[in-house]
């Protein structure tokens, strides 16, 4: 288990993330689903998340 400290705090969050389109269409195919995926990677870099399994369906 990794802990994140702050000054007063000793935590680790984790979360489950489930993005569905509405009336669960297939739009995200190819292109857009390697995209979608490359902007989540690059904006959990930015706040230093760490992603333990992805899916794109």
């Amino acid at each position: 288990m990794n802990y994140r400290y702050g000054s007063h705090t000793v935590y680790q969050i984790e979360y489950h993330f489930v993005w569905v389109t509405k009336y669960r269409y297939k739009i995200l195919k190819e292109e857009a689903a390697e995209r979608v995926r490359e902007m989540v990677l690059q904006t959990c870099e930015a706040f230093e998340v760490r992603i333990v399994q992805g899916v794109c369906e």
